[in-house]
C-alpha cells in the first residue's frame, strides 16, 4: 500500500469488500464534533448530496436538512449518538441542487479519552436505493432457500461457500460439510474434474456454462448413479472483479432415463428398418444366415451366430421333432475376425450336434428366446456337461448371453445366439424382444429360400423331364440341341424344343416359349409340348396346329402365353414350311456360307387369340443349316435387339466344325454369364450336304 490510506477510503473499500448489498451501495462517511459541526466530508458524501469539503466542513449538520420538512427528527438522532448510543432512521436532506433527498443514516459515537463521546460518525445513504437492494436482498435469500433447484456459492479456488437446503438433500451433506472444501473432495464419486473445468472457464471468460452434465453416485443415493444438469455464472463485484461462481443444479435422473429410452428405441426402429432392407433379398439360404449375425453386431451383440438345421441346411424338409436331440449347421458368424469369442466358437460350415438337455435344444423346442443376463459359473455349468466351449466364454469377457429361435410358418428352422462383452450391461427385455424380431425376420426369410429352392427344383426336375431326353433324328437330317436353365437368381421358365418324325418321311422341327416362371410356366409347358407330339402325328397343316394348341391355351382356368414356331421340313427335297406364333426369326446358312435371318410373318403369340396364322413356304438347298432358338438367347439388358440378332448372324458366317461345337459357340459368345432367362437352341442340316467346315459367307436378311 502506498502511503496511509484515508480513514473514508478505508470504510468505502471495507464496505465494497464485505461483499452482498452493503458492497453494492454507495455510502457516504462523515463525522462532526461533540457540538455537531461537521469535521468530516468524503467524497461519497460529495457525490450523494453536492457538497464539496469546503462548502460543508465546518458547518452545523442541521444545515443539511430541509428547510421545509421537520427538523425535529434528524436533531434528535444526532443528540442521541451524541450521548453515546448508536442509532438509524431516515431524514429529509437538502441537496446543493436545492432539492430534497431522502436517506438513510446511521450514525454512531466515538469515544473521547474522558467520558462521553468527542465525535459523532455518520454514514448516509440513498434511502431509495437502499430499499430496493434490500428488496433484492431478500427476493435472493428467499430463492435460494426455498428454491428447489440446488444452488451453490462457491469462490475463485472454487471453494464452497454456501449451499442451500435443495443441493444439500441432493448431495446428502450438510451446508457445513460443504464450506471451505471443494467439489472432489466433497463428491469423490461425480465427475467432479469436469465440472471443475466448466468453472475455471466461467472465471476466465465471464461467459455462463449452461446445461453441463454431473453424472454419479452421492451419499444421498449411494446405490445408483444419478445425473444433474449444472449451469455456471461468474459473480463480480462493482468494479467487474470476479469473486465467485454461482452454481444451479438440477437432478435430471428421471428425464434423462427417459431419454435414453427414448433413443434405445429409435435405435430398435432403426435396425428393425434396415433388417427389413438386408435380410433375404437374395434367396440365399447361406447369405441370408450370414446376414442376420452381421446386423446385429455391434448394435445389439459383440458376437453372434446364426445356426439352421442341418436336415435344411442339405436342401431337405425340416424335421418337425426336436425331442432326440438336433444338428445344427453353422451358417452365419460375426465378425468373422478380430474377436476372442469368435475365436473359440465352431466355424462357418460345421455341423454341431446336441442332445436333448443342451441348452440349444431346449431353445429350439421351447420356440421361445432363451436368456441369461448374468454369465457366471452357475450358468456355464448346465451347458458344460455338453460342451467345452462353454467354460472358455468366460475368460472371454462374455458376460451376458442370449438365443432366439428362427421360427416360420409353425416350423422351427434354427437359432440365433447374441454374446455380450462389452461394459454396457446385460441383455435386457428390450434386447430380447430386438433379438426375436430379428430372428422372426430372418427366419420368414430363410423359409422363403426354403421353398423357393424347393419350387426351383420341382420346376428344373418338371421341365427337363418334359424335355427330349434322346432326339432320334430323322432320315436326312442331323440335328444339335442345347437347353440352359436361368440362372438361380431367376425362376425356371417354360422354354422347349423337339424334333418329330412325320409321315411320307418329313421331320417337325419345333421350339416354344411359355411366358412366365416357375412350376406352372413348366407345367404349360409340358401341356403343350404333349399336345404337338399328338397333333403333329396326324400330319396336320402347321396353321392347323397353331389353331389346336391356341384352343389347349384357352382351356386353362388361368390365361397364359406363349411364342411358338413350327416348322414341318422334307429332306428329300428341301422343302420347309414355317409358321411363327410371335417367336423370334429362325436363321439359315447355306452351304456356301452364306446366313439369312428369315422374315417370315410374326404371327401373335398363343394365348392371345383372334388371330389368323400364316404359313411361309421356302426352299434350302441340301448341306442348308436351320437355327431356330428363344428369346434368352439375343435378348440382353442394356442391349438393343437388332445388335444382339447381328452378333447371331455375324456367328453363324464364320467357320464352324459339328452342330454341336456350333451350339457351344452361340452360347458362349452370346450368353457370357450367367443366363437371365431360359434359352432353347436347335440346330438342323437339312438334306445330304457338306459336314465338314466351310469358309466364311455373307450375312443377310430377307
Amino acid at each position: 500500500m502506498n502511503g496511509k490510506m484515508s480513514i473514508e477510503d478505508l470504510i468505502s473499500s471495507a464496505a465494497q469488500d464485505a461483499g452482498g448489498w452493503l458492497g453494492s451501495l454507495p455510502i457516504a462517511q462523515l463525522a462532526t464534533s461533540a457540538d455537531g459541526t461537521i469535521v468530516r466530508w468524503n467524497r461519497t458524501a460529495q457525490d450523494l448530496l453536492g457538497y464539496s469539503p469546503p462548502q460543508i466542513v465546518g458547518r452545523h449538520i442541521a444545515d443539511l436538512l430541509h428547510p421545509g420538512a421537520d427538523r425535529s427528527l434528524g436533531r434528535s438522532l444526532w443528540e442521541t449518538a451524541a450521548t453515546g448510543r448508536g442509532v438509524m432512521g431516515t431524514v429529509t436532506a437538502w441537496h446543493q441542487d436545492g432539492h430534497p433527498l431522502e436517506v438513510e443514516i446511521w450514525a454512531c459515537p466515538v469515544p473521547g479519552r474522558r467520558h462521553g463521546a468527542s465525535a459523532v460518525l455518520v454514514f448516509a445513504a440513498d434511502a431509495h436505493a437502499a430499499r430496493r437492494i434490500r428488496g433484492s436482498s431478500a427476493v435472493w435469500d428467499g430463492l435460494f432457500a426455498r428454491s428447489p433447484v440446488g444452488i451453490a456459492i462457491l469462490d475463485t479456488q472454487l471453494r464452497f461457500l454456501q449451499v442451500n437446503p435443495a443441493l444439500e438433500a441432493m448431495n446428502g451433506l450438510s451446508e457445513s460439510a460443504h464450506v471451505g472444501r471443494r467439489l472432489a473432495q466433497v463428491l469423490p464419486e461425480v465427475n467432479a474434474e469436469d465440472m471443475e473445468d466448466a468453472m475455471r472457464q466461467v472465471l476466465a471468460t465471464g461467459e455462463p456454462v449452461l446445461d453441463r452434465r454431473r453424472a454419479g453416485r452421492t451419499p444421498a443415493d449411494p446405490t445408483h448413479d444419478r445425473v444433474w444438469s449444472c449451469s455456471y455464472v461468474r459473480v463480480e463485484d462493482p468494479g467487474g472483479r470476479p469473486i465467485g461462481v454461482i452454481a444451479s443444479l438440477l437432478d435430471i435422473t428421471e428425464q434423462q432415463h427417459d431419454h435414453i429410452e427414448a433413443e434405445a428405441g429409435r435405435r430398435r426402429l432403426a435396425l428393425l428398418s434396415e433388417a427389413s432392407v438386408r435380410i433375404g433379398a437374395s434367396l440365399e439360404l447361406e447369405r441370408t444366415a450370414q446376414e442376420l449375425a452381421e446386423l446385429a453386431v455391434p448394435q445389439l451383440a459383440d458376437a453372434a451366430t446364426v445356426d439352421v438345421l442341418d436336415t435344411l441346411a442339405h436342401g431337405d424338409e425340416p424335421a418337425t421333432g426336436l425331442a432326440g436331440g438336433i444338428a445344427l449347421r453353422r451358417l452365419g458368424k460375426a465378425p468373422l475376425t478380430g474377436s476372442a469369442v469368435i475365436g473359440i466358437l465352431a466355424p462357418l460350415g460345421r455341423t454341431l450336434v446336441f442332445p436333448a438337455g443342451a441348452p440349444y435344444t431346449q431353445a429350439l423346442t421351447g420356440r421361445q428366446p432363451f436368456l441369461i443376463p448374468e454369465l457366471d459359473e452357475q450358468a456355464v455349468a448346465s451347458a458344460a456337461r455338453h460342451t467345452t466351449k462353454a467354460a472358455q466364454l468366460l475368460p472371454a469377457g462374455v458376460h451376458s448371453f442370449m438365443m432366439a429361435p428362427l421360427v416360420a410358418r409353425d416350423l422351427v428352422l434354427g437359432v440365433a445366439t447374441f454374446y455380450r462383452t462389452r461394459p454396457i450391461g446385460p441383455f435386457g427385455p428390450d434386447d430380447v424382444t430386438l433379438a426375436g424380431e430379428l430372428a422372426a425376420r430372418a427366419a420368414i426369410s430363410i423359409d422363403n429360400a426354403r421353398l423357393y429352392h424347393r419350387e426351383h427344383e420341382t420346376a428344373v426336375i418338371l421341365q427337363r423331364s418334359m424335355l427330349p431326353q434322346h432326339i432320334t433324328a430323322p432320315p436326312g437330317i442331323e440335328v444339335a440341341h442345347r437347353y440352359l436353365p436361368a440362372s438361380d437368381v431367376n425362376e425356371i421358365g417354360g422354354d422347349w424344343y423337339d424334333v418329330l418324325q412325320l409321315p411320307g418321311g418329313k421331320a417337325a422341327l419345333l421350339i416354344g416359349d411359355v411366358m412366365g416362371h416357375g412350376i406352372a410356366a413348366a407345367a404349360v409347358m409340358g401341356r403343350l409340348s404333349a399336345s404337338v407330339r399328338a397333333l403333329a402325328r396326324l400330319d396336320l397343316a402347321p396353321e392347323e396346329l397353331m389353331n389346336q394348341l391356341e384352343a389347349t391355351l384357352d382351356d386353362l382356368a388361368e390365361p397364359m402365353i406363349a411364342t411358338f414356331l413350327y416348322a414341318v421340313v422334307d429332306p428329300e427335297t428341301g422343302h420347309c414350311r414355317i409358321t411363327r406364333a410371335g417367336h423370334p426369326p429362325p436363321a439359315t446358312v447355306a452351304p456356301d456360307g452364306t446366313v439369312r435371318l428369315l422374315q417370315l410373318p410374326p404371327g401373335t403369340p398363343l394365348g392371345v387369340g383372334g388371330t389368323t396364322f400364316a404359313t411361309t413356304d421356302l426352299t434350302l438347298p441340301p448341306g442348308s443349316l436351320l437355327v431356330l432358338y428363344t428369346d434368352g438367347l439375343v435378348e440382353a439388358r442394356g442391349s438393343d435387339i437388332d445388335e444382339r440378332l447381328a452378333d447371331l448372324t455375324r456367328l453363324l458366317t464364320e467357320p464352324q466344325g459339328s452342330l454341336d461345337h456350333l451350339c457351344d459357340s452361340l452360347i458362349t459368345h452370346l450368353v457370357p454369364a450367367s443366363a437371365d432367362d431360359d434359352i432353347a437352341l436347335l440346330i438342323a442340316r437339312i438334306g445330304s450336304g457338306p459336314s465338314t467346315p466351310r469358309p466364311a459367307g455373307p450375312s443377310t436378311r430377307v
